[in-house]
């Protein structure tokens, strides 16, 4: 089973990266582009066939590693 994790700035927290890859594709002429923010995808293999317990691991996962839990959100999807 694999674990997909995305993995984003809450709203209202600034997002300079998001700000600089917002510019650069107005400098490259996408002026109908507006906001961007800006994230991290992580896809994790897990040996685990249950999918409450595997939701369950990968969410302890973010929570202690994977994602700052103070200014993130993440979202998991399990595929089998």
């Amino acid at each position: 089973m694999k674990a997909r994790v995305h993995i984003t700035l809450k709203n209202g927290v600034l997002d300079p990266q998001g700000r600089a890859i917002a510019n650069a594709l107005h400098s490259l002429g996408f002026d109908k582009v507006g906001d961007v923010r800006q994230g991290k995808f992580i896809e994790i293999d897990l040996k685990e066939s249950d999918k409450a317990k595997a939701k369950s691991e990968v969410d302890q996962m973010c929570a202690k590693l994977l994602a700052n839990t103070v200014i993130e959100n993440y979202s998991v999807d399990l595929v089998e």
